[in-house]
């Protein structure tokens, strides 16, 4: 048995391109709309599946500090803390820092983060 996440953003080849840039991932088996959208795409790293991404249907509603659905990352062992670094900055951008970058009681860099597409993550080394 093996758990593949999913998340269903609004920009989904946006968002597929940014989580891309942020975890060196590269898109894997990938299905578009017509209107140009990912009906499902995967996301690879190492050649194993890191994450899908499919776009959240035209009828739901985003408000304020509510979501279509509720999805949250913890991506650990990164390996540096430039790819901490590299991942936060890209994250961040349009999204909203919970905790900045830095050391947790369990970890000596990380943060967290809410991507602009509403996904929370949690980086850490």
């Amino acid at each position: 048995m093996k758990i593949g996440p999913q998340v269903y953003v609004r920009g989904s080849i946006e968002a597929a391109q940014r989580y891309c840039d942020a975890f060196g991932a590269k898109i894997g088996l990938n299905f578009k709309t017509p209107e140009n959208t990912y009906a499902h795409c995967e996301l690879m790293v190492d050649d194993k599946l890191f994450m899908a991404i499919s776009e959240a249907p035209d009828d739901c509603e985003r408000t304020e500090g509510k979501a279509w659905q509720t999805t949250a990352f913890n991506v650990y062992e990164m390996g540096s803390e430039e790819a901490v670094r590299h991942a936060y900055e890209v994250l961040s951008d349009g999204g909203t820092v919970i905790n900045p970058l830095g050391p947790c009681d369990w970890n000596a860099y990380c943060a967290d983060v809410v991507d602009k597409y509403g996904v929370f993550w949690w980086i850490a080394i």
